[in-house]
């Protein structure tokens, strides 16, 4: 996998220039070096934060709920938290790991500690963020004994291309499903069906016309290869949908079907707020082994952890392979720091009652608008910190114009099947099962779970033992274990 190494700005990818570094900056960042430019880095920075500033309001919402004993951790406040530890860690992954990638709170953790685990009785959220710490922590020192990046070294060339691509269907399918383009067959129809288009199999509302213009015009200026493509798509669709909001006072899907997604695009009456940022370092990270039990609290920690690990992994291969900065045998280079600040993110997202922070796919957003370098990072954090003074400005860009720039990235991140061995069944079975099973069950790691055991299975039925390094019949089991934990915990009740 090629990246671009032309600096001029436009410039197509593969064009193997090696120039010297204009200056100190330049140096640090390996912006030349990378085959990238300052207004490249600029226009990826600001497409990733467009694609992901959503993060912002929708977390919030998903930790809403009150805990074992009532007590909720306030909107505000969460929000607040989000935006701050999204900006800081961002930056430090520009500056320390210096790769394109934004964190945020991880949505699958924030979905699973809020319907999951805080609902237990007696438990309280600082004993459920103490959990996600926990995980972070040890997270952490399985990256410094080097465990973290020998798995990533173990999986199969074959099986990191297909994580690309089924990352890339997975951003696809969020961003047609955000959009309501796709959406979820209701129980009363009393079909196995479980998706169809639109409402009822048609295309309704003015949010689903926003998308579907948007679309069009990215992929308009995709084909056409106009620099900034996708910034300018995400920005073009949110004016849009800012004119057909003062025009038809669309309200939002929690009042209507046909309403927007989650955020109004329309500007605020209060546009500066400040910070609440009193929910850091309040957990307990021994709470929950004291009130539900330590083979409990252990079930669940090792739940959260074995998530973000792999949720982590397939991200940063996807969109390090995306960005061209993976090696000829589809390994990252120099990834331990990477693999630092990700671990850092979840530990620090845990601390500030946010979930586990991670590695978000909506970097691709900016990667796919050419950022190949940590100075990218560096600008989408400085935007987080600046909304969380500007929190209000996060609801203008709804999801309706963020959605075409996933479906065109998850388009560039699914080309990578072309290179999968599709005659070897021993990678071609454990392949499908990833690509096919992340979009499906809307999680990354149940796709590399499914894919990792597969290949174990095949390659011992073909008697390929040796084929098989040591640490994948370790992870393998691991993600056994994963699979089957409402099995264990029903035969501990």
């Amino acid at each position: 996998m090629t990246s671009p190494t032309s600096v001029e700005d436009g410039a197509t990818p593969g064009t193997a220039i090696e120039l010297e570094p204009k200056n100190g900056f330049d140096r640090f960042f390996e912006i030349t070096k990378r085959g990238s430019t300052v207004a490249r880095e600029i226009r990826g920075g600001f497409a990733t934060f467009f694609a992901m500033v959503y993060i912002v309001v929708l977390n919030p919402l998903i930790l809403s709920s009150s805990d074992g004993s009532g007590h909720a951790l306030g909107i505000a406040r969460v929000a607040a938290m989000t935006a701050v530890v999204s900006g800081v860690m961002t930056i430090l992954m520009g500056l320390i790991a210096r790769y394109p990638f934004a964190l945020s709170a991880g949505l699958g953790v924030s979905g699973f500690v809020s319907a999951t685990i805080a609902t237990t009785k007696n438990l309280t959220w600082p004993d459920v963020m103490g959990l996600v710490l926990l995980s972070g922590i040890i997270m952490f020192i399985l990256v410094l004994v080097g465990f973290r990046e020998a798995v990533f070294r173990a999986v199969p060339s074959g099986l990191k291309l297909a994580i690309v691509a089924g990352i890339g269907l997975f951003i696809a399918t969020i961003g047609f499903v955000d959009a309501g383009f796709i959406r979820r067959v209701p129980d009363a129809a009393h079909t196995t069906v479980p998706v169809s288009l639109g409402i009822g199999g048609n295309l309704l509302g003015w949010p689903t016309f926003v998308f579907v213009i948007g679309l069009i015009a990215m992929i308009i200026l995709t084909v056409k290869k106009v620099p900034g493509a996708i910034l300018i798509g995400i920005i073009g669709t949110t004016i849009l949908a800012m004119i057909v909001q003062a025009v038809t006072h669309t309200p939002s899907s929690e009042t209507s079907p046909t309403g927007w997604a989650l955020s109004i695009p329309v500007v605020p009456s209060k546009i500066i707020s400040v910070p609440d940022l009193s929910l850091f370092a309040q957990v307990n990270i021994v709470g929950a082994f004291t009130s539900i039990g330590f083979i409990s609290a252990s079930l669940l920690t090792f739940t959260i952890l074995l998530t973000v690990f792999f949720d982590a992994m397939g991200t940063m291969t996807g969109l390090a392979s995306q960005a061209g900065l993976l090696d000829k045998d589809n390994n990252f280079r120099n990834a331990n720091p990477v693999l630092l600040v990700d671990a850092a993110a979840s530990g620090v997202g845990g601390l500030a009652s946010i979930s586990s922070g991670e590695i978000f796919v909506e970097s691709a957003a900016g990667i796919g608008e050419g950022a190949r370098t940590g100075f990218a990072s560096v600008v989408t954090g400085v935007l987080f910190l600046l909304i969380s003074l500007f929190a209000p400005l996060a609801g203008i860009v709804p999801f309706e114009a963020v959605g075409p720039a996933l479906v065109i990235v998850g388009f560039m991140m699914v080309t990578h099947v072309k290179d999968i061995d599709w005659g070897d069944f021993g990678i071609a079975i454990p392949a499908f099962l990833t690509i096919i099973l992340m979009p499906m069950t809307y999680s990354i790691a149940n796709g590399l779970g499914a894919g990792f055991i597969a290949f174990v299975i095949i390659r011992l039925i073909q008697r390929r033992a040796k084929e098989i390094h040591l640490l994948m019949y370790v992870v393998s089991a691991a993600f056994v274990v994963f699979f089957g934990v409402g099995v264990i915990e029903g035969w501990m009740a």
